[in-house]
Formats: C-alpha cells, sequence, structure tokens
C-alpha cells in the first residue's frame, strides 16, 4: 500500500515551502510523501533557507523550486497552504481529502543587516518546525493506530 502524500503549497516555493517539506519528511516521511510547490515558483530554494535547515541537521539544498501544477495528476491526501495567497490559489487535487491552512511569514521580505535576516529566518524556521514536527507526531501516531 502507497503512503498517504501532503503537498505543501507557497506562492513562490522558496523559503517556507521547503521549510516545511524538510521538517514534515523529518517528522513523518517513513509515513507520508511529502512534496512542496509553488503557485508562482521563484525557480529557486532561497541559500539562507538552506542555511538554517542545515544548522538544524535537515539538507535541503537538493529541493527544486516547482510549480503546484505539477501535481494536478499526482494523488495528494493533504493540501497544506503556508502562505495567503497559495491558499487563495489553491485549486482541488486528485484524491485530495484533506487540506490545511498554517500562514507564517515570508523570511524573504526580511530587512536589515544578515544577522537581522538569518534571525528572521531562524524565527520562522522555528515556527515552522514547531507546527510540522506536531503535525508529523500525529500523522506518526495516526499510521501506527492503522
Amino acid at each position: 500500500m502507497s503512503k498517504p502524500s501532503v503537498l505543501i503549497l507557497c506562492t513562490g516555493n522558496s523559503c517556507r515551502s521547503h521549510m516545511a517539506e524538510g521538517v514534515l519528511r523529518a517528522a513523518a516521511g517513513d509515513v507520508v510523501t511529502v512534496h512542496s510547490a509553488g503557485s508562482k515558483p521563484a525557480g529557486y530554494v532561497h541559500p539562507k533557507a538552506i542555511q538554517v535547515m542545515r544548522e538544524i541537521g535537515i539538507d535541503i539544498s537538493a529541493h527544486t523550486s516547482k510549480h503546484m501544477k505539477e501535481f494536478m495528476s499526482t494523488p495528494v491526501t493533504t493540501v497544506i497552504t503556508v502562505c495567503g495567497n497559495a491558499d487563495q490559489a489553491c485549486p482541488i487535487f486528485p484524491g485530495q481529502v484533506n487540506r490545511h491552512h498554517w500562514r507564517f511569514d515570508d523570511p524573504a521580505h526580511a530587512t536589515g543587516t544578515d544577522e537581522q535576516v538569518l534571525a528572521e529566518f531562524r524565527r520562522v524556521r522555528d515556527e515552522i518546525k514547531k507546527v510540522f514536527t506536531a503535525y508529523g507526531a500525529g500523522l506518526r501516531e495516526g499510521a501506527a493506530a492503522r
């Protein structure tokens, strides 16, 4: 039996959705398949997102920015949007059972010194880690009960 699929969406698919994908894969990748995409993909994964994820032992350096249309023919059990624009632009995917919207600030818009910008990336990463680690624990619990 194949694992349920979770698609995490954000507008640019350069920061928040990749951080969430990395955290959820680490937390529950053995019980769900995790992907991320964007409604208007930036075409890259933000270097600071890669850096702050590496700080917590999660490597997202091989991730790529993808358009959500790439998943229209893929059975997606759960769609999670992590920014307001993606929530509004999100279509219904084949097989979709669940939809969640958990909004996080976009650290790519942070200004200031390099250290201030990194601090914002870390703050958002930590919020994402808290939410998606708890979500992953719930998925793991549900899988164990089956």
